[in-house]
């Protein structure tokens, strides 16, 4: 089972990077590229239409929403278009090494976060 979640995660991965190199393409039509954008732009948004700390809808958004989008931007795009930028996506995926650097200053912003909420909690609980 979570061989198949890891295969299907990863198969998302690449198909909003296949919809991000292609929106720029002037083969695929308007209302595709409006799809694709709006599609690429929710999945990388820490925005959400429904936040996740709502218990069960604040994820099934994400589960809905976002595989609706990818679905129906590939639907709208040309089939040998869609079959060249997942080739260049599937390239450059495994061409990408991980980048500690910004792993790392992204987990010492939200320690200093989580450090500075802690103080200004507590510092108004004391007083």
């Amino acid at each position: 089972m979570l061989a198949k979640l890891k295969v299907w995660a990863r198969k998302l991965k690449e198909d909003i990077y296949t919809l991000y190199l292609s929106s720029n393409d002037p083969r695929i039509p308007f209302v595709a590229k409006v799809v694709a954008i709006i599609t690429v732009a929710y999945a990388f948004s820490p925005i959400d239409l429904i936040p996740d700390f709502i218990p069960v809808l604040g994820y099934l958004d994400d589960l809905l929403l976002l595989p609706f989008g990818i679905w129906l931007s590939i639907r709208l795009i040309p089939e040998e278009v869609l079959l060249e930028y997942r080739q260049q996506a599937k390239e450059k995926m495994v061409q990408k090494k991980p980048n500690y650097v910004v792993a790392l200053f992204i987990v010492l912003f939200w320690i200093v976060t989580a450090i500075w909420a802690y103080k200004a909690i507590f510092s108004r609980i004391d007083e």
